[in-house]
């Protein structure tokens, strides 16, 4: 258990707050790409409690700037692209991507006010699909080059979708090994064949076993925790004979994303993002190591659940997220039907809008848990003490995270702890673009042998 305040520590992410502190500090995404297509790419956006308007200029610039005008604070939102900026539509006056307002037509021809009224703005880039803001002081860190970064767009597709609770309880489902088992339960396994663009759904490297067949009957993992660079590694083990061990490994990528394996072709790095104390979006990228991504059906499959404009599940607590009690007797565990995002949506949020972990019991099985809010309040300190936190990086640096490595699959019960780094270098090495082999890893594996 943790106290009121050390929860509220942990949690909140406002401006004044420890924790938002912390988040400024680094890039958030901001909105999809996608989201500023059409003829009107303007876009309101609310991130870690503050109201601002995104919009992309006749020049193809960005801007991100506080959503509510400097003049008298009619919504930008409702403004109109032209002349280089963003044109309030209460009076006229005129704002560049950087927030300096240009043009006060309202006022006499010679005056000057326009010289001194600054909207606050925020820097924004894209990449790999997302536009990423940088909501904190000074001059921004640089991106680190982990494969959603370095893969080409043909090999990586972007999406996201809204969860209406805090950013932390939506992180730490992602960081827990164990509920797979339960959470994503089927009695039946589908054909694996048919699995493009479903998690938990395909076979496990080096088996024909499906994914489904081995959290069904496999439901209690060894969890290892080790500290990284970036966060946390976690290595989930589940023994299916004296020979074979099915191995997980996953990743925490600080300060709120995490990195998973999605198929033996694929990945999924995936960041938790405070809307405000209350609600989140998870913003994830998906990366292959052999095939272009068929961006088409990827996103097809999610429009399937999420309704746009604001990627709101079709599947909530306002229609019990399409529970049936027959089905919980019969196909799944939940009730919930097949996607996974429907059962970890109704985990986080039935935990409530902010979980009250004063209340709640962790086990042996929650130690990724225990270590990450440990390492979160360590960072939280050290930003408050005007340090630099884990991950800020300069660009001299950027190149010293790669990976990081993930895998599943089913290896050798003795000597697991080589196999999945083989599996992972020869992905790596197979694929059409350059896949850096990460250095902690590359050291431990000389040459590729259990894993061929």
């Amino acid at each position: 258990m943790m106290s009121q305040e050390q929860n509220d520590l942990i949690t909140r992410t406002g401006p004044n707050d420890p924790c938002g502190k912390l988040m400024r500090s680094y890039w958030q995404p901001a909105a999809l790409v996608d989201e500023l297509e059409g003829e009107r790419p303007i876009r309101p956006v609310r991130l870690l409690g503050e109201n601002l308007v995104l919009f992309r200029d006749e020049t193809g610039r960005y801007g991100l700037i506080d959503r509510h005008c400097a003049h008298r604070g009619a919504d930008l939102a409702f403004g109109r692209l032209e002349h280089g900026g963003l044109r309030c539509a209460f009076h006229g006056w005129l704002f560049e991507a950087t927030g300096q307002c240009i043009e006060t037509p309202a006022e006499p021809k010679d005056s000057k006010l326009c010289q001194n009224i600054r909207q606050r703005s925020y820097p924004v880039v894209e990449k790999s699909g997302i536009l990423w803001a940088y909501l904190g002081e000074g001059e921004p860190p640089a991106f680190p080059e982990i494969d959603c970064f370095v893969a080409p767009g043909t090999h990586t597709f972007a999406f996201k979708g809204h969860m209406a609770c805090n950013w932390l309880q939506a992180l730490e489902v992602g960081i827990d090994p164990a509920h797979a088992s339960y959470l994503h339960r089927f009695f039946e396994d589908e054909d694996t064949s048919t699995a493009y663009g479903k998690q938990f759904r395909g076979a496990s490297a080096g088996s024909d076993l499906p994914m489904t067949k081995i959290l069904r009957e496999y439901d209690r993992p060894i969890i290892n925790v080790e500290h990284t660079e970036y966060g946390l590694r976690l290595i989930a083990l589940r023994e299916i004979d004296e020979e074979r061990t099915h191995v997980r490994v996953t990743n925490q990528l600080f300060p709120h994303g995490f990195v998973i394996p999605m198929s033996t072709e694929m990945t999924i790095t995936q960041w938790h993002v405070p809307i405000d104390d209350e609600n989140c979006y998870w913003y994830a990228i998906f990366t292959s190591y052999s095939n272009s991504v068929d961006k088409k059906k990827m996103r097809d499959q999610r429009l399937e659940l999420y309704e746009l404009p604001d990627y709101k599940s079709r599947k909530n607590r306002s229609n019990d997220y399409g529970f049936d009690p027959h089905e919980q007797q019969t196909a799944t565990y939940t009730g919930m039907g097949n996607d996974i995002n429907v059962h970890d949506q109704w985990a986080v949020e039935s935990m409530g809008a902010i979980q009250d972990r004063t209340r709640e019991h962790l086990g042996s099985s929650d130690k990724a848990i225990v270590q990450y809010r440990r390492l979160l309040r360590q960072e939280i300190e050290k930003v408050g003490g005007g340090e630099k936190p884990m991950l800020f990086l300069d660009e001299a640096n950027a190149r010293s995270i790669q990976g990081p490595a993930t895998m599943d699959g089913i290896g050798p019960t003795r000597g697991w702890e080589t196999y999945w780094m083989e599996v992972d270098v020869k992905r790596r090495r197979g694929a059409p673009w350059t896949a850096p082999v990460p250095k902690e890893i590359a050291e431990n594996v000389h040459r590729l042998t259990a894993a061929e």
